[in-house]
């Protein structure tokens, strides 16, 4: 499974990246205001930091609105993605821009008849939000069970993209899925690696080392 950061703060995509488990970033209009930077200039310098798909999205409503920002956009670098929302302009521009040979991330999915229509309209990722489909009295993971299974049933291309990711359970229940891609805030991805156990054992570890008096 290919884990994205859901950020656009520099500092801590640079500290992913270097860990070299870093395989694409996924911004939005929350996010960048977030991070008080210019929208392309923080951008350009995400694509500068991590070679796979860094998601950027368009705020037109209109398909002729979306395709101007679109164009736009993927003249920052080669591995800009497009993202587009799950509407029908957003398919409409979809389809257009995948059939150019450009990567597009259709987001804001909450049902498996929509992750289809994205599927159809040829997109590269399609974004279902587990969490808020969690706060909303639904079982978020339900939705990637359906999608996975609606994907392999008409081998569809089209990557599933987990968003809206809240912990560590969201992200091992997409991986016993099946799920293409995930992503996180920066804090659930480092927070992965933490257990009880292996801090426990290092401490052992360090202490029955440190009685031998020797260094390396």
């Amino acid at each position: 499974m290919k884990f994205f950061a859901d950020t656009a703060e520099i500092a801590d995509i640079k500290e992913l990246a270097e860990t070299g488990l870093l395989d694409g970033v996924t911004t939005n209009p929350s996010l960048i205001h977030k991070s008080g930077r210019d929208f392309m200039e923080v951008t350009k310098e995400i694509c500068g930091i991590v070679d796979g798909p860094v998601s950027a999205e368009v705020v037109a409503l209109d398909h002729e609105g979306m395709m101007r920002e679109a164009e736009v956009l993927r003249k920052i670098a080669d591995n800009v993605c497009i993202k587009v929302p799950l509407t029908i302009e957003g398919l409409k521009t979809c389809k257009k821009l995948t059939g150019d040979g450009t990567m597009v991330n259709v987001t804001l999915c909450f049902s498996p008849n929509q992750a289809l229509l994205a599927a159809k309209a040829g997109a590269t990722f399609v974004s279902p939000f587990v969490g808020r489909h969690d706060d909303n009295g639904f079982d978020g993971m339900d939705l990637i069970r359906d999608i996975r299974l609606i994907y392999d049933n008409y081998a569809f291309e089209t990557e599933i993209l987990v968003a809206s990711i809240r912990h560590g359970m969201h992200v091992l229940e997409a991986a016993r899925i099946g799920a293409d891609v995930m992503t996180a805030p920066p804090a659930v991805i480092k927070g992965l690696v933490k257990h009880v156990l292996t801090d426990k054992g290092l401490e052992g570890f360090l202490a029955d080392w440190a009685k031998t008096g020797q260094s390396i």
